[in-house]
């Protein structure tokens, strides 16, 4: 009998853009289940230059490259907030990446936030904190393990959104089938009423 051919390995690096935390997320597919890399942030939160911090992003991305070899690179795209100031600070740190990544031949891919949020919690105005409890029951992340910035988790769904739409599967994980599922067995996990407070976050980024 002939061997059943393995699903070939892949790396992917996740990017949710900002120019006080840029939340990065690395998972590596092709096993039965994604198996999480490596996640947390460049904190930024102290500097005053902008130009200084786009430069800190491009070889913060370039540094991320280097050190997983990624073969997919997915990034949050922009969304339209209040700030137009917010805005295109955003859009400059999320160019910046999608430079680097392209520098090194990398295909870039973006995501809405929205698109994320469904693809992960199964409902697009999750909370960033119902989108980091369904990342640590899917990839079986340790409480010790889970970052103290949001922006982390948030890039792994980044990352994962990414396995997903290419590999044409619907994204569920295999104890609860939506966001709805989870909430329902996890009720002391969820908090209420955080689709505003995320847009307010995102754009002091």
């Amino acid at each position: 009998m002939a061997n059943i051919k393995q699903k070939e390995s892949r790396t992917i690096l996740g990017i949710d853009p900002g120019t006080n935390y840029m939340g990065y997320g690395v998972i590596k597919t092709g096993g039965t289940k994604p198996e999480l890399l490596g996640l947390g942030v460049l904190d930024m939160k102290k500097g005053n230059d902008a130009y200084e911090k786009l430069k800190e992003i491009f070889q913060f991305t370039n540094n991320l490259i280097a050190q997983y070899y990624p073969a997919g690179f997915a990034i949050e795209s922009q969304f339209f907030g209040k700030s137009v100031q917010s805005m295109l600070k955003l859009g400059r740190a999320q160019g910046i990446s999608i430079i680097a990544a392209l520098e090194k031949g990398l295909t870039v891919a973006e995501y809405a936030p929205l698109k994320i949020k469904q693809a992960i919690t199964g409902n697009g105005m999750a909370s960033k904190e119902q989108v980091a409890a369904m990342l640590k029951q899917y990839l079986h992340i340790k409480s010790e393990e889970m970052p103290d910035h949001l922006d982390a988790t948030d890039a792994v769904a980044v990352a994962l959104c990414h396995h997903f739409e290419t590999n044409h599967k619907q994204v569920t994980s295999k104890n609860f089938k939506s966001w709805s599922d989870f909430a329902r067995q996890n009720q002391s996990r969820v908090t209420k009423g955080r689709a505003k407070k995320d847009t307010e976050d995102k754009e002091s980024k």
